[in-house]
């Protein structure tokens, strides 16, 4: 499935069987992991947001990466996605939960609401989004479906335990922020058919697709979107309030999901179609 490695893209690290499953999440999950422990890995991409940590969670190895950072010190549209989702995958992960905070575009559907999208729109621009930019093969994989159909019924089924209502699948449109969108911008992505607004799951779904690593969005609604029939101007202040309010139900989601994942297959012996993404297609660079 892959061609040698140039020695500037050779994986960084061979432990590769430190964690199975990764989330990917922000502000109130920074201690979510039992026995966590820092693992530090560089990338041929730079390195991490923070160096990934390692625990258990419902009995199961998980590797969390801050995507922000600590302090959310890295706006969205300078996070460094091509290295988080590398290092994962170089720590052994092939199964990724990405929470985030979104707006609804949807009057119906308002704070505190769990979204697991199906679909995904992509309005960023100036981000790396890919790993296979220098010369050699070219790699197209396919992104018709973005979301990992068995993580995506894992989390709705946990979501659904939960005491917050849930919306079983979604569109959501990403921007590149920082800011929010004018109201005019919202009523364009209403327009559109999206459910929901956020500014981080792209390019990081399209990345970890090409990984061939399984990857599910959870994400949270902290506001309706100004262009929402009613909705004010959205704050920053608000969205933390609403995403601190909602953060311990949501690591019972996160929790009940890991819980309920598949257990670790070999990559040669994955059915999921995200796990096959790769196959038959040349690679440019080995994959750690």
């Amino acid at each position: 499935m892959t061609s040698q490695a140039p020695a500037s893209l050779a994986p960084a690290s061979p432990r590769a069987d430190l964690a199975e499953i990764g989330v990917i999440g922000g502000s109130g999950l920074y201690e979510f992991l039992e026995g966590a422990r820092p693992v530090e890995v560089d990338t041929p991409f730079g390195r991490p947001s923070d160096p990934p940590v390692v625990g258990e969670v419902a009995g199961r190895r998980v590797a969390f990466v801050a995507r922000h950072g600590k302090g959310h010190r890295f706006p969205p549209h300078r996070v460094n996605y091509r290295a988080n989702l590398w290092a994962l995958r170089s720590l052994g992960v092939r199964q990724v939960l990405a929470p985030c905070a979104v707006g609804s575009l949807r009057p119906e559907h308002g704070p505190g609401t769990v979204v697991v999208p199906d679909q995904v729109v992509d309005r960023t621009w100036g981000r790396p989004a890919t790993f296979y930019e220098d010369e050699g093969p070219v790699v197209h994989v396919s992104f018709a479906d973005p979301f990992c159909p068995h993580g995506r019924r894992v989390a709705v089924d946990a979501a659904r335990s939960s005491p917050l209502p849930v919306v079983p699948e979604g569109t959501l449109v990403v921007v590149n922020g920082p800011r929010f969108s004018s109201r005019a911008e919202s009523v364009l992505h209403q327009q559109a058919g999206c459910t929901i607004v956020g500014m981080t799951t792209m390019p990081e779904a399209a990345l970890a697709r090409e990984l061939a690593l399984c990857f599910t969005s959870i994400a949270v609604v902290t506001d309706h979107d100004a262009g929402v029939e009613g909705g004010t101007a959205v704050t920053h202040e608000e969205v933390l309030r609403v995403f601190a309010r909602t953060v311990a139900t949501l690591k019972g989601i996160l929790t009940d999901s890991i819980a309920r994942l598949p257990a670790r297959v070999a990559d040669d012996e994955a059915t999921c179609p995200c796990r096959r993404s790769l196959d038959g297609i040349e690679l440019p660079t080995a994959l750690p």
